[in-house]
């Protein structure tokens, strides 16, 4: 009989599109087996995982933060014997936590149910879902090596990297760059800088974007793409338009071929958050990193370390993201082809591309039907 494996991954994009990751690669390592989700009412999931074909279940699972912690044993233990029932009922093998409240639940139901579970983290500082849900499952995999001693001893920890769809796992950047280049419009003697604040844009990377626009506005030979978020959109086209160098930047609200932008890319400037960090070394992007200041331990800067410290990136604090201080920083690599291709270079030794394989080979074997 094919087998059942039960995904926990809610909340924000960061736990989701993970967790589609390892529901694709289990569908193309194990032809048949039956992949569902579990999730709460309040996150994405709601419509990202239905979205893909996949089941849905929810549970009644809080936040950890604000006023709700004072309910949170309570519902703890009403969302993890939801979370047993949905197990049974799914006649799961395997229970797989990619992170985030909706994942304890799962691991704690997997554990009454009997059904053995395995846990990810996807950050290079562990988040506190995981570090619960590691002292209920010994299985444990990382994205980063330097997160793994902060699980218990007796856990069985592996980094296997972050699991990314096949768009970006099976990236071949000099099989797709001359057709990317094209879809921008760019010709062979132009630099291409991709400035990205994540799903929602960042004000002060679109405030940064207008910056080089003004310090490059006489430059022919350098384009911008800036993502600059739905919630900014307005305002950061309006600013690089009053900079006089609007032909020199392309603001966007979402970029529909990220592959097509990472492959026509010569550098990035962005948040280090982790699927970021895990896409940047598979596609051998270099780039300037810019943590976002008020995330929880500092831990983008965690995440941006791995590529800092491997000669890959360039950190720079947030209240320090101006043209004067990214601009020399672009420039020198923009204007020397070798310091490109050896960032790039660097970036591809770290990488994982086959995160989401390992991931999937992982949860198989626990169901007992690896091959």
């Amino acid at each position: 009989m094919a087998p059942s494996i039960v995904i926990a991954a809610g909340g924000t994009g960061g736990h989701i599109y993970p967790g589609l990751a390892l529901g694709r690669a289990l569908g193309r390592v194990a032809p048949g087996a039956r992949v569902s989700f579990v999730g709460t009412p309040r996150g994405l999931e709601g419509k990202l995982i239905p979205g893909a074909g996949y089941e849905l279940d929810l549970v009644d699972m809080v936040p950890f933060s604000g006023w709700r912690r004072a309910v949170l044993p309570a519902a703890l233990v009403r969302a993890a014997v939801q979370a047993r029932s949905i197990l049974r009922r799914r006649a799961a093998d395997v229970a797989v936590g990619m992170g985030g409240y909706a994942s304890i639940p799962l691991i704690l139901g997997a554990r009454l149910a009997g059904v053995p579970a395995l846990v990810h983290e996807s950050g290079a500082v562990p988040g506190k879902a995981n570090l619960v849900a590691a002292r209920l499952t010994r299985n444990v995999a990382t994205a980063f090596d330097e997160v793994v001693s902060a699980f218990p001893a007796s856990a069985t920890v592996r980094t296997v990297g972050m699991p990314l769809g096949p768009e970006l796992s099976g990236f071949d950047r000099d099989a797709l760059r001359d057709e990317a280049r094209q879809a921008f419009g760019l010709d062979d003697g132009t630099r291409f800088v991709l400035v990205s604040g994540g799903s929602q844009g960042a004000a002060s990377l679109n405030r940064l974007a207008v910056g080089l626009a003004q310090r490059w506005r006489h430059r022919g030979d350098v384009r911008i793409l800036l993502k600059a978020g739905a919630r900014n959109l307005e305002e950061a086209q309006a600013a690089v338009a009053a900079t006089g160098a609007d032909k020199l930047v392309e603001v966007t609200r979402f970029i529909e071929r990220m592959d097509h932008a990472y492959a026509a890319a010569d550098v990035a400037v962005c948040r280090p958050g982790a699927g970021t960090v895990a896409e940047l070394a598979v596609v051998g992007l270099p780039a300037v990193l810019v943590p976002y200041p008020h995330a929880p331990s500092d831990h983008q800067t965690r995440n941006a370390a791995a590529l800092v410290e491997a000669g890959a990136a360039f950190l720079v604090r947030d209240h320090e993201a101006t043209a004067e201080v990214v601009g020399p920083l672009l420039e020198r690599v923009l204007d020397d082809r070798s310091e490109l291709e050896r960032m790039g270079s660097a970036l591809r030794s770290i990488a994982h591309p086959r995160a989401a394989d390992e991931l999937a080979a992982w949860a198989l074997e626990l169901a007992g039907t690896a091959s």
